[in-house]
């Protein structure tokens, strides 16, 4: 238990410091202006329309790094500062979220699988909570024991969701700079492109260190279970 105590404390320290660094550099980005003068708007509608969707609505929603697209829905939801910013950031973030647009019209397999776990994995999350608090504080008796089960198998639906995100949110950034590099309208220099790749790639970090939150848990889970002596 010690050791999944310390790989779980590393794993939350390598975290905070990835999202800083990611908050950093979309703070960079957005005050980048892009040469194009596009609004995140703008870019979203022409990624949309290139790729033949024109079902899709692009709405603002409130927040600060709020950004989606809700495949139920149909929308590509977009916070203020995208919606209607007119920097690097602003374009790099619709066009990656109109990437899982992209995706939902092309029935990519990933992520209708992603989609098809979440109902399941909402309930896993408010399960483990409570059973999780419940293990711990009757972890002496055999009722604790089956707690604490109960929650490493919760745990194990949220990791396997984490780890099945990740081919997700990195394919929507791919197909978003691919289509980028072919419209020279709208990030007019290889900087410009760059800089959205950059952007993209902590982003796409972020999630990489959820997963291993994740898996760091679930590691702490079992190692509580399997890793000592049942009473």
């Amino acid at each position: 238990m010690g050791l999944g105590l310390i790989i779980f404390i590393g794993v939350a320290l390598i975290s905070f410091i990835v999202q800083a660094r990611f908050k950093s550099k979309f703070r960079k980005y957005s005050e980048t202006p892009l040469l194009s003068g596009m609004t995140g708007r703008d870019v979203a509608e022409k990624m949309l329309h290139d790729h033949g969707i024109y079902d899709v609505k692009i709405i603002s929603v409130e927040g600060s790094l709020t950004d989606h697209y809700n495949p139920q829905n149909r929308t590509v939801n977009l916070s203020p500062e995208v919606y209607n910013g007119r920097s690097i950031a602003a374009a790099a973030v619709a066009s990656h979220e109109c990437g899982h647009a992209v995706q939902h019209a092309k029935a990519y397999s990933w992520l209708q699988f992603r989609s098809a776990m979440v109902p399941v994995v909402n309930i896993a999350a408010n399960l483990l909570q409570w059973v999780f608090m419940l293990g711990l504080v009757m972890a002496a008796s055999s009722m604790g024991y089956n707690l604490l089960l109960i929650a490493f198998g919760a745990m194990l639906l949220m990791t396997l969701f984490s780890l099945v995100t990740l081919p997700v949110e990195f394919d929507a950034s791919n197909r978003a700079l691919a289509w980028l590099q072919t419209n020279r309208g709208i990030m007019q220099t290889s900087v410009e492109h760059d800089q959205a790749k950059n952007a993209l790639w902590w982003a796409a970090m972020t999630y990489v260190v959820a997963a291993l939150g994740s898996l760091a848990q679930l590691l702490y889970i079992g190692m509580m279970l399997f890793g000592g002596r049942r009473d």
